[in-house]
């Protein structure tokens, strides 16, 4: 089950990150609520799925694929580009949260 929240923590992450861009300084007041719930969320369903993964793996996983999904929708939703650069330092995060799961065992 902590896998699950983890999940979705993760998708609250995204949507905080995003959202804090459509809040355009948070002078919007819907997006500016969505924010504000998702990082409320984000950090409640993080807390569960931290009651059994170990702190050091569930949030770099939480950040780093927060991190990603946001890049990626990011150049959806705002048009930003995805280089070669950030294409490498997605594979350095997976390839991080992979090696720090593996290190601390199943």
């Amino acid at each position: 089950m902590a896998w699950a929240y983890l999940a979705v923590a993760v998708v609250f992450e995204i949507v905080f990150a995003l959202g804090t861009n459509a809040t355009k300084g948070f002078t919007r007041l819907w997006p500016s609520v969505l924010t504000l719930t998702a990082a409320a969320g984000g950090i409640y369903t993080l807390s569960l799925a931290l009651r059994t993964l170990d702190v050091g793996v569930g949030y770099t996983i939480w950040t780093g694929l927060g991190s990603i999904g946001t890049v990626v929708f990011g150049a959806l939703i705002f048009k930003e580009r995805i280089t070669l650069p950030k294409l490498v330092s997605f594979a350095a995060i997976i390839a991080g949260a992979v090696t720090l799961k593996l290190a601390s065992g199943f």
